[in-house]
């Protein structure tokens, strides 16, 4: 554990790119506080503890590793976080000026669950308006009546069933056509999708931040017409969403936290093959053995290529 602190960070740190990702992970009775290197994707520090994280828990950690970079002379360029509330006060404080981006994929996870929403409220508001008939067979002058009313019944079933459709990022032609003939004379559904669209837009890395911030006030301010789903869709006016938008600017800047959230599967399905009976200790040794394998990846690989050229070079002068 205590060559996590030296000769591991000074092996790690060789090629720091500047780029972090931070993240908590829990596990049963633990969580497990995480820094990894954005752009090299390996893990740098980790903290282990017994209770629910705590600012004190966060700012702890991250002086410790802000001291570990400052021995060595190095500079933070950007900080890549889920929407927790746990850093931006911390990072403002420990790192001013320097950039925190909020992970994309929490954030569009976030409103595509508001679009969903909203089109369910939609669905339900559809299908409370067709009136219901007595049971048994319609008479003669209720047949054409019936047959649309069960029409409109096949309809709002649909709209369950092809609701990804709502939400989805890129559509195929069948999925298109199907998608048209749903929003065909609804208005309402149709602005969903339309909004949705727009969401998508403003994560295109062709267009700068200052494009973007203009587009999602214009979306907003459109939300905000729509009396009966401003509601739903609160999670536009999210402060979050500004923060997600960082990385249009910085090319080098990680717009999700991928490399921490791998990092934390991995640790995860290891823990899951190896015991389930865990102590604090265990999870420890069990983070620091995962971290020295992962420093060990790239030079193993090169060993296992140096032996397959030598032995095919053996190989062919026979």
């Amino acid at each position: 554990m205590e060559s996590i602190s030296t000769t591991y960070l000074d092996e790690a740190l060789a090629n720091f790119s500047g780029y972090l990702a931070i993240d908590e992970l829990y596990d049963g009775p633990f969580c497990v506080l995480s820094i990894v290197d954005n752009r090299k994707y390996n893990r740098l520090a980790f903290r282990v503890l017994d209770h629910k994280p705590t600012h004190r828990d966060v700012r702890t950690f991250l002086s410790e590793f802000k001291g570990q970079l400052d021995k060595r002379g190095l500079a933070v360029h950007g900080i890549t976080t889920d929407g927790s509330p746990l850093y931006p006060k911390v990072l403002k404080r420990l790192w001013p000026g320097v950039p925190h981006q909020s992970c994309r994929f929490h954030i569009l996870m976030e409103i595509t669950k508001a679009v969903l929403r909203a089109l369910a409220k939609l669905r339900k508001e559809m299908k409370a308006k067709i009136p219901k008939f007595k049971r048994g067979h319609p008479g003669t002058e209720q047949q054409a009546l019936a047959r649309r009313f069960k029409g409109r019944k096949q309809r709002v079933a649909e709209l369950f069933k092809q609701r990804h459709l709502f939400v989805r990022r890129h559509l195929n032609r069948t999925q298109k056509k199907v998608l048209e003939r749903l929003l065909r004379g609804q208005q309402q559904l149709r602005a969903l999708r339309q909004i949705m669209d727009e969401v998508y837009g403003l994560f295109d890395r062709r267009r700068r931040l200052a494009t973007a911030l203009g587009q999602l006030a214009k979306l907003r301010q459109r939300v905000r017409r729509f009396k009966r789903l401003r509601r739903t869709l609160a999670k536009l006016n999210s402060p979050n969403l500004e923060k997600a938008l960082l990385f249009l600017d910085d090319k080098l800047l990680g717009s999700t936290s991928n490399a921490v959230e791998r990092s934390n599967r991995r640790f995860r399905k290891a823990q899951k093959s190896i015991y389930s009976v865990r102590t604090k200790g265990h999870v420890q040794q069990r983070l620091a053995l995962d971290m020295q394998r992962e420093l060990r990846g790239p030079k193993r690989q090169q060993t296992r290529d140096t032996l397959h050229q030598a032995r095919s070079r053996h190989d062919s002068l026979h």
